[in-house]
Parts: structure tokens; C-alpha cells; sequence
């Protein structure tokens, strides 16, 4: 029978980590320790929930990944990916573009934290070509509309 875990700690997710492959850093920021990783070239943070009675160990963490955006983003890019995928949401916090999936650890296996990271990874990948599609997809129909736009101005000229 597969052990059950309970809770994780920096060093149980950096190990996991490390055995799919992934490269890790442990980072501390005010006191608050996170783990810094990528997979298909973006970096993501691993932040830690709630505590667990001993302390150092958690019943939950969060996979995050901010992207710097430059420019104004579409309205509504957020809200679609949020209506349209689940297990990972976006959100616009500042400058950044946000996709985060939370894990709870309390009474799984080894196993559902790997499929965790698994299903972490492909939304990274899904993310991308999101953000790639709708910004082909924004510029082909702002390419459509600026015709449209001259004739306007050229009938309201006339």
C-alpha cells in the first residue's frame, strides 16, 4: 500500500521536483521561503499555504507563474482562459499576467503530486500558445477593422 502524505516542506517538493527532471532553487523573501523552477522556458514559483502543526511543513501549495506585460493587454483575455480551463486561473495583478493552480497534499499519494505537476506543466504550455493565438487573433482582426475604420472616415467625409 502507497504511504499517504500529509503534508510537504521545501525539501519534499524539491525533490519531487528534481526527479521529474526540473531544476530548483529554494529562495526566502521576509521570511517566506518559495521555490523557483521552469519547464519549456518560463519560470514559475512554488509559494506555500497553509501550515501544518509542525512547522516548515504545509497542507497546500500554489504553482504561480507572473508574466511582465508589455502594453495594455485585451480586455477579457483573463476572463476567457478563466471560462474556458480549468484547474489553473488567470488574473492581471499590476503589470503582470498571472496563472496560478493550487495543490492540496493533506492524505494524497506521491503519485497525485506528480500528476499534479504533470497537469502544471501542460497548463504552462497551454498558456503560451493562448496568449501566441489571441494575440495573432487580435492583430488579425485590428488588421480587419482599420479598413473598415477608412471607409467610415472617408464616407463621413463625403
Amino acid at each position: 500500500m502507497t504511504s499517504m502524505i500529509e503534508y510537504v516542506c521545501a525539501k519534499s517538493l524539491t525533490e519531487l521536483l528534481q526527479a521529474a527532471g526540473y531544476r530548483v532553487n529554494e529562495t526566502e523573501q521576509n521570511g517566506i521561503v518559495q521555490l523557483l523552477s521552469a519547464s519549456q522556458g518560463i519560470g514559475y514559483a512554488v509559494r506555500f499555504g497553509n501550515p501544518a502543526p509542525t512547522p516548515g511543513d504545509y497542507l497546500d501549495f500554489t504553482f504561480s507563474c507572473a508574466l511582465r506585460v508589455q502594453g495594455e493587454l485585451p480586455a477579457g483575455l483573463a476572463q476567457l482562459w478563466n471560462a474556458s480551463r480549468r484547474f489553473a486561473r488567470l488574473s492581471v495583478q499590476g503589470e503582470f499576467l498571472v496563472m496560478e493552480m493550487d495543490v492540496v497534499v493533506a492524505g494524497v499519494s506521491t503519485d497525485h503530486l506528480r500528476s499534479n505537476l504533470e497537469l502544471w506543466d501542460r497548463l504552462l504550455q497551454e498558456f503560451i500558445v493562448y496568449l501566441r493565438e489571441y494575440s495573432q487573433n487580435a492583430a488579425r482582426m485590428q488588421t480587419q477593422a482599420e479598413p473598415v475604420e477608412a471607409e467610415l472616415e472617408e464616407a463621413s467625409a463625403s
